[in-house]
């Protein structure tokens, strides 16, 4: 019985593959010219300044976390499906103006529509009203896994595409696949039978003040802002480098494809080391120290491509170690009821990094030279080893979704007192509106069958 509880159904299935692919789609647009585009923009009016460059890359982060929370507000309020038509026409729309662009200024406009078009926040909160609790991070997972695969193919695809159909005909590609995108979410993906507020995928404006007085989520926040600002500045200079090292902008996958691969590969034993070993701190930490390595190896090994293939294999190892093991400590830390709002802040974070990184590498380039951009990235994982290395350890726990039936708030109070006696349970949430009892529990120890009992019979 449990096994068919925690095991997707076909519509479930269907829903999450599909939103999986429109998330990896979206996200695709954005990655997919990072390894060409500073190469590309420099011959174009107004491509003199590295600084416009970094704009142009970046823009899009700026719209991003300025628009995806209140994205998905709109959503609770008109449904999710009308707010991600408009934000996957907002892509198209600015894919297609930066396609046409004959400056770098359009471009920017181009990117800075890209941006607006924040469907993230929609789609997750569609995820949520489409799969029951005990799927539920199941299918946030197949959305995680979906996105760094994405970004491994974009960086071998990238040179590969630029060499058939240029930078301006990968913007149109992937504004015809935002508009195609469309048809997926109106006949694939099932309309939600429910549109409700979920706390444990959506921000809620109650919790914003306790989330960013929170210590160790600020830690993560900045963790993330400065991954992505140092892996945006990474494409303001490497691309040159390879360049210069006598490799081909059109045989630039040579390096990334390779990489991509192995560095998927060695990213899994530390993670599993972190999540099974409980080990999270010390792998984190070692994965900052990584990046940092690698960023010193870029510098003074940037003339030769050997050396430039080593430091990116460590960069991108740490990296996808990075990127996974955050949201996962952001998820331990977060206190239940604000586990939405936490990871909002933490994803509009995220993509402020992207505009702050890319800007701050083209001016950089522009007012100091190459190897500053390098420096830049290793002050600021020095600073972020310094914030990570106060922070505490995170528990070895994990987070459990039930759903309940109907019940009036006095039987939640009751069941929330019940189901925190239990063995294992370190926090819990019963949020009757919601029909939902959410906990936190020991990852070993945890009485699974007294729970489910417990949800079972409701009070």
């Amino acid at each position: 019985m449990q096994d068919n509880k925690d095991s997707m159904t076909a519509a479930e299935r269907r829903a999450s593959n599909g939103l999986a692919s429109i998330y990896g789609l979206r996200m695709l647009g954005l990655f997919i010219i990072l390894p060409i585009f500073a190469i590309y923009a420099q011959h174009l009016p107004g491509g003199d300044s590295r600084l416009l460059i970094g704009i142009a890359l970046g823009a899009y982060g700026l719209t991003q976390a300025i628009l995806q929370i209140p994205a998905g507000w709109l959503s609770d309020r008109y449904g999710r499906k009308p707010v991600i038509y408009g934000s996957l026409v907002l892509f198209a729309l600015g894919s297609f103006i930066a396609a046409s662009a004959d400056n770098i200024y359009l471009i920017i406009l181009g990117r800075v529509v890209q941006g607006a078009g924040a469907l993230n926040a929609a789609v997750m909160a569609l995820t949520a009203d489409l799969t029951r609790e005990e799927v539920r991070t199941k299918a946030m997972a197949m959305i995680g896994i979906t996105i760094g695969i994405t970004f491994s193919i974009s960086m071998v695809l990238s040179p590969m595409l630029n060499n058939v159909i240029g930078v301006p005909g990968i913007f149109a590609l992937t504004g015809v696949l935002a508009l195609l995108a469309i048809g997926v979410v109106k006949f694939v993906i099932p309309d939600p039978a429910i549109t409700r507020f979920h706390s444990d995928t959506q921000a809620s404006w109650s919790h914003f003040a306790e989330v960013l007085r929170n210590r160790d989520l600020l830690r993560l926040d900045f963790g993330i802002f400065s991954l992505h600002a140092i892996l945006m500045s990474v494409f303001m200079q490497v691309p040159f480098v390879m360049q210069k090292d006598g490799l081909e902008l059109a045989h630039h996958w040579y390096i990334y494809l390779p990489v991509m691969l192995v560095a998927f590969v060695l990213m899994v034993p530390p993670i599993i080391i972190a999540e099974k070993k409980a080990k999270m701190k010390q792998i984190f930490m070692l994965a900052i120290f990584l990046a940092m390595c690698a960023q010193a190896l870029l510098m003074f090994a940037q003339n030769s491509l050997w050396g430039v293939a080593a430091a990116l294999l460590v960069f991108f190892t740490a990296f996808n170690v990075l990127e996974a093991t955050l949201p996962s400590m952001i998820s331990k830390i977060a206190p239940l009821a604000a586990k939405g709002t936490a990871m909002g802040v933490y994803s509009s974070v995220q993509f402020l990094g992207a505009f702050f990184g890319a800007a701050a590498g083209g001016a950089l380039l522009q007012y100091v030279g190459g190897n500053s951009v390098f420096v830049f990235a290793i002050v600021l994982l020095l600073l972020w080893l310094a914030v990570a290395s106060t922070m505490q350890p995170p528990a070895a726990v994990s987070t459990k979704l039930y759903h309940l039936s109907s019940m009036n708030e006095a039987a939640a109070v009751e069941l929330q007192k019940r189901l925190a006696q239990v063995q294992g349970v370190r926090e819990v949430m019963v949020i009757a509106a919601e029909n939902i009892a959410c906990l936190k529990v020991d990852m070993q120890g945890f009485d699974k069958d007294a729970v489910e009992k417990l949800v079972t019979k409701g009070a």
